[in-house]
């Protein structure tokens, strides 16, 4: 990642598509029962936005490890999101195509982040072995 060419989180494309995932689960999730609303449709929320939180938390801490530890929670949230859409699935509360479209919106950005995470570590190597 070159820094001089991001200026702010909101230009990467990892975080502008973890915000229209959240947007996505919102919406999904008011559809849920009322009794869900402090289980799944809760846990649903604060996976969703803590994708692109930490996104944003870690790109503002300027430092290339920090980021890409924030980028490891990121993955994380991904993968509990993940969890509780296949959850929701198997005991009926999100249909199919619905589930399937969120899923693969996850897994892209999990490659996404990936990406970005191998493209960092490698720009701090690169950085350490330049060190005198």
């Amino acid at each position: 990642m070159n820094r001089t060419t991001i200026s702010s989180y909101r230009d990467l494309k990892v975080w502008q598509e973890a915000i229209e995932l959240a947007v996505m689960c919102y919406s999904e999730t008011r559809s849920f029962p009322r009794e869900e609303v402090f289980g799944l449709t809760a846990q649903i929320r604060r996976a969703a936005a803590s994708i692109a939180a930490n996104i944003a938390e870690g790109h503002g801490r300027e430092t290339p490890g920090a980021f890409v530890q924030f980028l490891r929670i990121a993955q994380g949230s991904t993968k509990e999101l993940e969890t509780h859409l296949t959850l929701s699935h198997r005991i009926g509360l999100l249909p199919s195509v619905r589930t399937g479209k969120l899923l693969s919106s996850c897994d892209d950005i999990g490659k996404m982040l990936r990406s970005l995470i191998r493209s960092l570590q490698r720009t701090t190597q690169g950085e350490k072995e330049a060190r005198p």
